[in-house]
Parts: structure tokens; C-alpha cells; sequence
């Protein structure tokens, strides 16, 4: 089950926990104005729900509920099934997420300790068992909002990079990295990079690596 508030979640280092507080905190205080306006905007334009919830993956593989602002439109084809992210994917929705506003609420994630605003992000549920070993180190410590893996390229490079990067982000996590991926996040947020694969609203879907690949 998702946490409700957790100070020092288990297996967290308490500095990496502090400087989450410290920063998320007064932090959701100065952009509430935000938050309102844009969910103000989503319900206006898209109707409820305004928030996005769903069940990812973090530390240790264990679920939680991931929060983020809905970018996406209820289209349904004839036979009811949800067409592509991006058809769906509105044009307030489009914006959001080219300067990552749409992830605005992972911050009460943050809060809660489900998430750390430095870490590989939570992906899909179902990509647990297609993770080769290796790969699977990523859930070694809390997800984050941002991550090493999102400052050297985000979803421009490929799901094998990635997660080579998030693999060295356990390896060689310090305080003073986290620091450096948060000042790194922003500068690519205002230069908009690496959003989207070309044609894709994010990213294909992860089906695995193969065992040759990953050597």
C-alpha cells in the first residue's frame, strides 16, 4: 500500500530525505497558485478527473500511487478501446509537459516518501519482470522526479541507456549529485529537451532487452 507520510522511509539515506523535505516543502507552498491554476485549466478544458493516478513501481519494486496533472483526452475508438497518447494527448496537455509541469504533483509523492526528487523513474508496473538483473537495480533506491538518466538525454535516448544510467545513479549516489541533477533539470526544462521520441507522445513501450544487448 502507498504510504500515507513516512519521515525517514525505510532504507533512505536520512541526508537524501532531508534535502526532499527541505525543498519540496516551502516548495509546494510557493506554486500552490500554480497547481490551482492549471487544475483550474485541466477541469475547464478536459472535465474531471484533474489528476492522474496510477500504480508504479518504487524502492524494492514495492506499488504506489503515482500522481501527476491528466494531459491526455478520454478518445475511445468504436470499439471503446483508448486510442494512441498521441492522438489523445490535448494541446494544454502538449504544453504541460514541454515544461514538465504536468509532474508538478509527483511533489506530494515526494512528501509522502514514495518518491525522491532524485532517482530513475517510476515506470510501469509491468516492466518489473522484463528487467534484466542488472537493469532491476534501478528500484535500489526510491524513484525520483528527476534522475541522471533524465539530464543525459531523458526520452530521447534509448529504455538500454537509460537504465544504464540509472544503474550508475546507485552506484555513485551523493548528496552533492543530487544537488547537481536538480540544477541540470532545470536548465533542460526552459531549453525544453528531450520530451518526446520523434512521432511519439513519450516513449515506445519497454518489451525487454535481449541478453546480448545487455553485455
Amino acid at each position: 500500500m502507498s504510504r500515507t507520510f513516512e519521515l525517514f522511509p525505510e532504507g533512505i539515506p536520512r541526508a537524501k530525505r532531508m534535502l526532499d523535505l527541505l525543498l519540496t516543502v516551502p516548495g509546494l507552498i510557493l506554486i500552490s497558485p500554480l497547481l490551482l491554476l492549471i487544475a483550474l485549466s485541466i477541469r475547464l478544458s478536459m472535465g474531471p478527473p484533474v489528476l492522474f493516478r496510477q500504480r508504479r513501481p518504487g524502492y524494492r519494486g514495492r506499488p504506489f500511487t503515482l500522481y501527476k496533472f491528466r494531459t491526455m483526452a478520454e478518445l475511445r475508438d468504436e470499439r471503446g478501446e483508448l486510442l494512441p497518447d498521441e492522438v489523445r494527448l490535448t494541446r494544454l496537455g502538449r504544453f504541460l509537459r514541454s515544461l514538465s509541469l504536468d509532474e508538478l504533483p509527483e511533489l506530494i509523492n515526494v512528501l509522502k516518501g514514495d518518491m525522491s526528487l532524485v532517482g530513475p523513474r517510476p515506470l510501469l508496473m509491468q516492466y518489473l519482470v522484463r528487467y534484466t538483473p542488472e537493469q532491476a537495480r534501478r528500484h535500489e533506491v526510491l524513484p525520483g522526479i528527476t534522475g541522471w538518466a533524465q539530464v543525459n538525454g531523458r526520452n530521447a535516448l534509448t529504455w538500454e541507456d537509460k537504465f544504464r544510467f540509472d544503474v550508475w545513479y546507485v552506484d555513485h549516489w551523493s548528496l552533492w549529485l543530487d544537488v547537481r541533477i536538480l540544477l541540470h533539470t532545470l536548465w533542460i526544462v526552459l531549453r525544453r529537451e528531450g520530451i518526446s521520441q520523434e512521432g511519439l507522445a513519450t516513449a515506445p513501450e519497454f518489451m525487454g532487452t535481449d541478453s546480448r544487448e545487455e553485455g
